[in-house]
Formats: C-alpha cells, structure tokens, sequence
C-alpha cells in the first residue's frame, strides 16, 4: 500500500471511530454514501477498527464496544440489509429441501426469505418460532401453492420476531426434525454461534438438540460478530450456506471448522 493510500485508510478509520464515538454506531451503506467508498473498503476499515479494538461488529455496521454485545435490530431494520446476499442463500438452501421433509427454520430475516423459496416444495412440515415465517407459508397456501404442515412454537416475542422463552423451548424440545435451517447474529471462531439476547440463545440451543442435522444460513458479514451469549459451537454446524462475499482466507478458516461450506 502506498503512503497515500496509508493516510486515506487512517483519515477514513479516524472519521468512522469519530461518528461510533458521537452516535453510539454506524451502518455500512451509510458510510459508503459518506466516504465515497465501496462496501468492502469500509468492511475493511470496520475489520481493522475492531482488530484493534476500538469498535465491535455487529450485523450491517459497527457499534461502540460497550453497546455492541446487546444490540439487537429490529426485523424490519435487518430486513433492509444485504437482501441480495440473504436471496442467494435463500435459494442455494432451498435445494438442501426435498419434498415431504420434516424441517425447522428459526427466526430472522434469512430464514424468513428462505421461507419463500419453500412455498413451492410439496408435503413440508415446517417447526418455526417465527411467526413472519410461519405467514409466508399461511399466504402461499391461500394462494393456492402446496399445502404445508405449520407448527408454530408460541412464546416470547423479540426484537427480531422470533418466539422465545421456556413456552417455545419446551414444544420445540418434543419434536425431531431432518434439517434446521438456524440464523444467527454472529459468527466467530472463537466465540462460535452468538446473539445479544439470552433467552433467543436458549431457543437456538433446543433447535439443535432436536435437530438430526443443523444448516447455517447467513450473509458474510455475520463472520466476526459476536453477541452476548454463545449458543453453539461451530462444530455443530453441519452446512454453512453463506454469500460470495465471504472472503476466500475466511471460507476456509470455516471450513477447517464446519466441514461444508456452500457460497451462494
């Protein structure tokens, strides 16, 4: 890198630090808009601001440390985030899906698109705490599309409209599924599968145990984010079905973690 370069990186990183320091956090698009920059060369910036830990990553942005390991959006402020990403997941994890399967999908946004994509599989029974997924099926099947069995696991609402607390954990405890399609807020190889709420955690940890497999879908920029509470380590991972923006040093560093990583 050249000594110009150098000093554009620092003055850039010196702006984005000054913005997380006065408004508490930051979101990628905003800082492409205002710096003039593209979406990796902030993600770069906000890496090596975190490296050095004056911010933590969270989902789309960067936040202050303190505040960065209990910030959870809304779904309708996640929804807005990397949606070309979350459809090219959506659709490569579609094909994991065979007709007449027993299949759980947890809350988010990525899950929710996946939804979707499962309108047109035939014969589903489909385990959810969410209930944004749990409506994509009710209005496809109004629609006319394949019937699907729904069981929606009643519970706490969160932030990000997934259904938690012991209500939920308990019915999702008493059921076997073939594949649970998990969302996460962070992914870390240190830190494993995270999230800023404790009782979502939980929830997530009752998915997996009754899960005969378990497929991670989320976007790249979920890769070095960590949450409050770790919920599952990376080896419980069978899939990782993630974006091409995922850089290829870190796909791999998943892999020797996950086993399977497939970008979409």
């Amino acid at each position: 890198m050249s000594d110009n370069a150098q000093l554009l990186a620092e003055q850039r990183r010196a702006l984005i630090l000054d913005e997380v320091r006065r408004r508490g956090g930051v979101r990628v698009n905003e800082l492409t808009r205002q710096l003039n920059v593209s979406d990796m060369t902030i993600r770069r910036d906000l890496d090596a601001l975190a490296r050095a830990g004056s911010v933590e990553k969270v989902h789309g942005g960067a936040v202050r440390i303190e505040a960065a390991r209990t910030h959870e959006p809304g779904f309708e402020a996640k929804s807005s985030l990397e949606l070309s990403a979350k459809e090219a997941i959506a659709r490569e994890a579609a094909r994991l899906v065979a007709p007449g399967a027993a299949i759980a999908l947890s809350g988010g946004t990525t899950t929710y698109a996946l939804a979707r994509e499962l309108t047109h599989v035939d014969r589903l029974t489909v385990v959810t705490n969410s209930v944004r997924v749990s409506d994509v099926f009710e209005q496809a099947q109004r629609a006319g599309g394949p019937a699907a069995t729904v069981v929606l696991t009643g519970g706490v609402r969160t932030p990000s409209d997934a259904l938690v607390g012991p209500v939920a954990d308990r019915a999702i405890r008493s059921l076997r599924f073939d594949l649970l399609f998990l969302g996460t807020h962070g992914i870390s190889p240190e830190a494993g599968l995270s999230t800023p709420n404790l009782a979502e955690a939980e929830t997530d940890r009752a998915f997996i145990a009754s899960a005969r497999r378990t497929v991670l879908v989320a976007d790249h920029t979920k890769w070095g984010t960590v949450g409050l509470s770790t919920f599952a380590d990376l080896s419980e991972v069978g899939i990782w079905v993630t974006d091409s923006g995922l850089p290829a040093a870190d796909a791999e560093t998943a892999r020797e973690l996950i086993g399977e990583v497939l970008l979409a």
